[in-house]
């Protein structure tokens, strides 16, 4: 998220937030902590690819932090922000 004003960052946050698949993205990364988009589509009735699109947007919206190479190998492992 690139912008100071907080009327577009909340509706950036909030256009995250109004998908369930992202909301339960969010739950699992709460609960279960950093995860590749591999084990989270383990975890979650979602695909892969689904959720790649889906942490994408969250990452955009400031939700979620990617951690390359965290994951097993070299995967990009995703966590919620510090």
């Amino acid at each position: 998220m690139t912008t100071d004003d907080p009327e577009a960052v909340a509706e950036e946050v909030f256009a995250a937030l109004a998908d369930p698949s992202r909301r339960s993205i969010l739950a699992s990364l709460a609960a279960g902590g950093p995860a590749t988009a591999t084990d989270l589509a383990d975890r979650l009735p979602i695909t892969r690819q689904a959720i790649a699109k889906h942490l994408a947007l969250l990452s955009e919206a400031g939700l979620v932090v990617a951690e390359p190479g965290s994951g097993a190998g070299s995967a990009t492992g995703w966590t919620r922000p510090r």
